[in-house]
């Protein structure tokens, strides 16, 4: 799809435990410095077409130009990060997304080609996600994440901030 929508630039890992995470990220592959939001405000959460009460903790990264995410899932509301766990208990890579400054468009494509939404919400202005899942492809999730507001600044920030990390103050909670 890098044809279509660009690089990937995001690698998303569902964790049971985010702490433990973060420092394994930090401490053992060197990347970091993760900006860690305990309670991440999610407006209008849908699973399967569905309202859920969605309550996450993320944390951030980059690795060059790669975005690391961490999620932890912190209740029982259904979520596609809830049915990676049951399937995975350990966690792992759930989703890597593509960047868009043309959501709505790039959306159309992404359906046209076979992709159904699993999840979608949104993160603040001009920060609308949705993760797509194709059972011509099982296994694959691709998230799309709209970057034109602060939520673009933001994941830009995240990478400058890499760029000459010395190993100091590893985690930023936010």
């Amino acid at each position: 799809m890098s044809r279509f929508l660009g690089d990937v630039r995001q690698s998303g890992y569902v964790v049971p435990n985010i702490e433990v995470a973060m420092a394994h990220w930090a401490e053992v592959l060197g990347v970091g410095p993760f900006f860690y939001f305990e309670r991440v405000p999610i407006e209008d959460f849908h699973y399967n077409g569905r309202p859920s009460p969605l309550d996450v903790s993320i944390a951030l990264a980059n690795s060059g130009s790669l975005q690391i995410e961490l999620i932890q899932q912190r209740n029982d509301a259904p979520s596609m990060y809830r049915s990676f766990l049951e399937r995975e208990p350990s966690g792992g890579l759930q989703h890597v997304a593509y960047w868009s400054d043309s959501f709505d468009c790039d959306l159309d494509y992404l359906q046209e080609a076979g992709y159904g939404i699993g999840q979608s919400g949104c993160i603040g202005e001009g920060g609308r996600f949705v993760y797509l899942a194709t059972k011509a492809c099982p296994g694959t999730v691709v998230e799309l994440s709209e970057i034109s507001g602060a939520k673009g600044r933001f994941f830009e920030f995240v990478a400058t901030q890499a760029v000459n990390w010395d190993g100091t103050d590893p985690i930023r909670p936010l």
